[in-house]
């Protein structure tokens, strides 16, 4: 763990999946505090609420020390300032999520020099997305192993209509 250093590992978390919780897990263990901030992104239409991701996080990450959840809209980099952070954690599944991330954590040392952390999905989970997880669900799949269990049973009563 680096002495007092706050990362955030930002997000949309519709739904929080097994591969976020693995980047948690294992990006808490290298910093004093981690910041899951679950983003109001006004470009996508969630399956959840903003306040039912962040319900959903809390949920599954209380048991994971130096994490909080917290949200935010706007400017990253903006939020990272409030919040006393210059890294961000981001991961890696695919070659082509570097290209985005890479250009995006470039013009955030642009803006504020915030770095950026990229953490590889682990194998096991490098497939997993939030929307591949939310189509299965929703043509009636099971999405167990793929998101924490909390989630799996939101997620079956938000298609069942419950």
């Amino acid at each position: 763990m680096t002495d007092g250093l706050t990362a955030i590992y930002p997000g949309t978390f519709d739904p929080v999946t097994n591969g976020h919780l693995d980047i948690i897990e294992r990006a808490a263990r290298h910093v004093a505090r981690l910041v899951v901030a679950v983003s109001q992104n006004p470009s996508k239409t969630p399956l959840f609420s903003l306040e039912e991701r962040i319900a959903l996080a809390k949920e599954v990450t209380a048991s994971i020390e130096h994490v909080e959840v917290d949200s935010f809209d706007g400017l990253l980099v903006e939020y990272a300032g409030r919040k006393g952070a210059k890294v961000l954690i981001k991961g890696l599944r695919a070659v082509s999520d570097f290209e985005y991330e890479m250009q995006m954590a470039q013009m955030n040392v642009r803006l504020a020099e915030v770095e950026t952390l990229f953490m590889v999905a682990s194998p096991r989970h490098s497939f997993l997305s939030s929307s591949l997880v939310k189509e299965v669900a929703r043509l009636g799949g099971d999405v167990e192993g793929l998101v924490p269990p909390e989630v799996a049973r939101r997620m079956k009563e938000r298609f069942r209509g419950d």
